[in-house]
């Protein structure tokens, strides 16, 4: 690892993504790491959780190890069997780098096959966990050229294998050549990158996004309807370990990397990011205002979006790496995590808990099917009706940065029937108002959501919202979100 240029210390692999010792912890996690302390430390730290009622699911790295390309040093598969453990040039010999960390793990030749499941089954097995997320796992379907393997891979086995078939496993659907996201078989699930682009250029303000918005809310149909999958397998995010956080993705045009040794040539160059108005820390206070509001934004749009969640640890009281979105070797303030933030930012960490909190209590946003429009019961709802600015007037056209959808929750088979929603999302950099529905006689929507007034206001519990009159119009601020509720009980 190289230094730091700004304070000349040593640069750390913070993140552990070289691994050598497969079936071992990271001795560095542990409060006492000597030993194979660590092992009882995390068996103890799994007990813990599941006491609590959290699963835990782990982060696993075949596609490349420690030993890097022909300069890495020899550890123990290049010596062991060189051929055998990676993929290499038919011609050259040289490492295939799939990875973009300097080798290939050859993960579908029989021995590599056997040494994999035998690790994960350890993990399981021996160490307790629930799950796994795969590291650019489109490696595991490659053959000793590199090439796709169009046939029965490592993904099946892992699928189909007996001691993992209760255990949750999640793919990073692509590697450094191709993107799989949508094509992985059965109960995978996958990082749906394609969400968190489309979410995220729509907050920034693009135009044209207002239709693949859509899509994503539904479910990304397009992604997993036609191989008979369903919404569950989309693991819908905004933000994660690797990029920006959720304030920097609001505070940062662009990406800054100088510390990370690098020249600020590592890292993404797609962020799809906007500063809100100043790059960086600032004192400005409708920066600020801007800000808070485009973070709730982005909470709301992923808790009501049909999929799975998944939040960045620290996003939900505004952690900052200042604009580093590659922190893989900054073990320091850039990358820990400050839980004095939890007081500073207290409003937006009670947003998170509320929102997740409704999430959890409405299974409309939680269907197992696909947002299709129908209207199952007969009552004249849809399961969901586009709009925009007016009623039944969704605007798909490529100057749009605006959509609004109702939610009826007695589409919902009978003993999951749930209440109806209104939201107004506004991608713009202008207030709009949007027209509400009408609702039958003696019903009401109460407006529970609006990210763009300030802590307590911005979020309420569902007895808690004021009445709205049928038919009015709400008005949405620029970057903004407001969302309605009407009881069926």
């Amino acid at each position: 690892m190289s230094l730091n240029p700004k304070t000349g210390e040593q640069l750390k692999n913070f993140w552990g993504y070289s691994t050598m010792a497969f079936f071992a912890p990271k001795a560095s996690y542990a409060s006492d790491g000597w030993d194979g302390n660590q092992v009882r430390e995390f068996k103890e730290m799994v007990k813990a959780f599941h006491g609590s009622g959290l699963e835990v699911l782990i982060d696993v790295v075949f596609n490349h190890t420690a030993e890097g390309d022909s300069s890495g040093p020899v550890i123990s598969f290049r010596g062991l069997d060189n051929v055998v453990y990676y993929c290499l040039d038919p011609e050259s010999k040289e490492y295939l780098n799939l990875s973009g960390c300097g080798n290939t793990v050859n993960c579908n030749h029989p021995v590599v096959q056997a040494f994999i499941l035998d690790c994960l089954r350890y993990w399981v097995l021996e160490m307790h966990v629930d799950g796994f997320r795969f590291d650019l796992a489109s490696v595991l379907r490659r053959d000793d050229k590199g090439e796709f393997l169009p046939g029965r891979t490592l993904v099946d086995v892992i699928e189909q294998d007996p001691v993992l078939a209760q255990t949750k496993i999640i793919a990073e659907a692509w590697d450094a050549q191709i993107n799989q996201v949508g094509g992985f078989p059965g109960r995978w699930a996958e990082w749906n990158d394609h969400y968190k682009n489309d979410v995220r250029r729509f907050v920034r303000g693009e135009p044209g996004m207002v239709p693949v918005l859509a899509t994503r809310i539904g479910g990304s149909s397009d992604l997993y309807q036609g191989s008979g999958r369903r919404p569950y397998n989309s693991i819908n995010y905004i933000t994660c370990h690797d990029g920006f956080t959720l304030y920097d993705l609001v505070s940062y045009e662009h990406k800054h990397n100088q510390e990370n040794g690098e020249g600020n040539q590592d890292g993404t160059d797609q962020n799809y990011s906007s500063n809100s108005g100043v790059e960086g820390a600032t004192n400005d206070p409708l920066v600020h205002a801007l800000r808070l509001r485009r973070m709730k934004t982005f909470a709301t749009i992923l808790m009501v979006s049909h999929g799975v969640p998944m939040i960045l640890a620290g996003d939900e009281f505004g952690r900052t790496q200042q604009g580093n979105n590659n922190p893989y070797c900054q073990d320091n303030e850039t990358s820990w995590v400050d839980w004095n933030l939890a007081e500073t930012n207290a409003g937006l960490l009670r947003f998170f808990q509320k929102i997740i909190a409704l999430r959890n209590r409405h299974p409309v946003f939680r269907r197992s099917h696909f947002l299709t429009g129908e209207d199952t019961n007969f009552d004249r709802h849809p399961d969901v009706s586009w709009h925009g600015l007016t009623l039944n007037k969704p605007d798909w056209s490529g100057r749009s940065r605006v959509l609004a959808f109702m939610l009826d929750g007695s589409e919902l088979p009978h003993e999951r029937r749930d209440d109806d929603f209104y939201v107004a999302l506004n991608g713009d950099k202008v207030k709009h108002s949007f027209q509400v529905p009408p609702l039958k006689e003696g019903k009401h929507w109460f407006r529970i959501i609006d990210t763009g007034r300030e802590s307590p206001e911005d979020i309420l519990d569902e007895d808690q919202g004021a009445a709205e009159t049928r038919g009015k119009r709400c008005s949405v601020l620029p970057m903004g979100a407001v969302v309605f509720v009407s009881p069926n009980s």
